[in-house]
């Protein structure tokens, strides 16, 4: 036979309350039952998450942007959001390829191969992946460490900045 018992605790009545602010005027206490009642969570489908990160995070024609970079410093990301960053940079034993964070009036390295410079030509290459978030305002720079073997990267969003995945262009799901 089923029983239904009051529940008193105010930090599951706070949570209620956060989870569903049109609830906060309701004056019931919580109450429990000992019926097993089936739950199915469709959270996932209704934000939007429900698509593995390995068809999210496919690389396509569209939805990358592939660089060469010389020398000079080269602005590879200014949009708000998730972005992933894969490629190849030259380094060589005069200048070390590296890579920065700026939002127009601070300026941080947070990627360098100072002291790994050589010169043997086999180990010049060096592969980067990373991930960065950039709010708004903000973009990430890049310099190769070499004018004459350009890097090569590519950059795809992943997520805007409010963590909305971006999906492959064309890729619907079901």
């Amino acid at each position: 036979m089923a029983q239904i018992t009051t529940v008193t605790s105010e930090s599951l009545q706070a949570e209620v309350r956060r989870l569903l602010p049109s609830q906060q005027g309701f004056g019931e206490d919580l109450q429990a039952s000992n019926v097993i009642t089936p739950i199915i969570d469709l959270t996932s489908v209704a934000s939007g998450t429900n698509v593995p990160q390995y068809q999210a995070q496919a690389i396509n024609l569209v939805g990358i942007t592939v660089f060469s970079i010389g020398s000079a410093t080269t602005t590879i990301i200014n949009t708000a959001g998730f972005w992933k960053v894969s490629g190849y940079l030259n380094n060589s034993n005069s200048s070390a390829p590296d890579f920065s964070i700026t939002d127009g009036s601070t300026t941080k390295k947070f990627y360098d191969l100072l002291g790994l410079a050589t010169t043997n030509a086999d180990t010049r290459k060096v592969f980067v992946d990373f991930n960065v978030f950039l709010r708004s305002g903000d973009s990430v720079t890049c310099q190769n460490g070499s004018a004459t073997i350009p890097a090569v990267l590519y950059v795809q969003q992943l997520a805007d900045v409010n963590g909305n995945t971006t999906l492959p262009t064309g890729f619907t799901p079901e």
